[in-house]
């Protein structure tokens, strides 16, 4: 489940409670379109702002409408103890694999993110992606703290920041990690609008936020890297310019939950305040560019 298309969905809500009949619509939309794996609670899934009993009840979801697809949720939290408890409630709900970020109030050092890795990977019994989101976390890994981290039973694969547009850059960042980890551990990339380029690098999956909304898309980027063909997936990546110059404005779970009210398939103001939606004529712009792209 760690290679190919990993999807990550948004997690429609209001402030007082999930609107889970538009999450279901979500998953279903995913499986229908044929993606590897389908991650509840990334960022995109708004994982931070939910209590624990919500978050529970999204992997139940998850898990129950996902049908053959193997499903993976995120389980960072500020406490290790919130973490290991969100650890066994994923796995109660059944889910394939758990995502863990280095969740943090203070700062973190690098003992102190190995021992919560070190902690986790004790507590389960299906397998670790470790989320290396720094815009986030604002925790930096080295590729030596992932090298000790990957040599941790259960963990399967890294989720590693965007990568340079410059191919060659790119490969030589992947081989780098990849010289410093396990073979068994897999490479997934995230930040859609460096995704062809980092599979085209050699990462094996693909982490995407766009592709928990148009899967069609998001699997022909994947397809076409995946299989070597480098000019039909930066040929699909550059078509959706548009679309990652409004997530570098204004963030990519904006964006998506935005395109989500377009598509009739989240209410608005599905988003956890403080987060607020794209301002109207931001909100008008997106729905053209939707058009002219034919996301639908």
């Amino acid at each position: 489940m760690f290679s190919g298309l990993s999807a990550f969905p948004l997690t429609p809500l209001s402030e007082t409670a999930l609107d889970e009949a538009a999450f279901i619509r979500l998953i279903q939309r995913l499986v229908a379109a044929g993606v590897d794996s389908i991650c509840a609670l990334g960022s995109t899934g708004s994982y931070a702002y939910l209590t624990r009993a919500e978050r529970a009840r999204i992997a139940r979801l998850a898990v129950e409408h996902a049908g053959p697809v193997p499903v993976m949720v995120g389980v960072g939290a500020l406490r290790t103890r919130e973490v290991l408890d969100l650890v066994h409630d994923a796995q109660l709900a059944g889910v394939q694999g758990v995502l863990l970020a280095p969740v943090s109030y203070q700062p973190l050092r690098s003992e102190e993110v190995y021992g919560l890795y070190e902690a986790v990977s004790g507590a389960l019994s299906v397998p670790l992606c470790v989320y290396d989101n720094p815009r986030t976390t604002h925790f930096e890994f080295s590729d030596e703290l992932h090298g000790r981290i990957a040599q941790l039973p259960h963990v399967a694969s890294i989720k590693i920041p965007p990568v340079s547009a410059d191919l060659d850059v790119a490969r030589q960042r992947v081989a780098h990690l990849r010289a410093g980890i396990p073979a068994h551990v897999s490479i997934g990339i995230s930040g859609d609008a460096s995704a062809a380029c980092g599979l085209l690098a050699g990462c094996e999956a693909w982490y995407s936020v766009i592709g928990g909304l148009f899967p069609e898309v998001a699997l022909a980027i994947t397809r076409a890297a995946l299989g070597g063909d480098a000019q039909l997936a930066l040929h699909h990546s550059g078509q959706l310019a548009p679309l990652w110059a409004l997530y570098a404005q204004y963030g990519s779970v904006r964006v998506v939950a935005g395109a989500a009210e377009i598509l009739g398939l989240a209410p608005a103001g599905c988003l956890p305040l403080p987060l607020q939606p794209l301002p109207p004529g931001v909100q008008r712009h997106l729905e053209t560019v939707l058009a002219d792209l034919a996301l639908r």
